[in-house]
């Protein structure tokens, strides 16, 4: 989800719930993971406030799979306020 930021940089957050991933190790992994991401992804996404919510389970192994796919979402947002649109 992806809001006009109210100030710059924009606000991220993460929601990684315990039906996603059981151990917190595990979760604390993806958002390490993710924040490495959004950091990349700046300064195309400083004008939003994000949330980057984990909805469906996955296995550790799959966490890679979940960093690729943010990172194409957070690049298009990037592209797309580059071009004037909203998220």
């Amino acid at each position: 989800m992806a809001a006009p930021a109210r100030s710059e940089p924009g606000r991220v957050g993460f929601v990684i719930g315990r039906k996603a991933l059981k151990n917190a190790v595990d979760r604390n992994r993806v958002k390490r993971v993710l924040r490495v991401v959004v950091d990349r992804a700046r300064p195309g996404v400083t004008a939003f406030d994000l949330i980057l919510r984990l909805k469906r389970a996955v296995s550790p192994a799959e966490i890679p799979a979940v960093a690729r796919e943010a990172e194409r979402l957070l690049a298009a947002l990037g592209d797309d306020a580059e071009r004037g649109g909203q998220a």
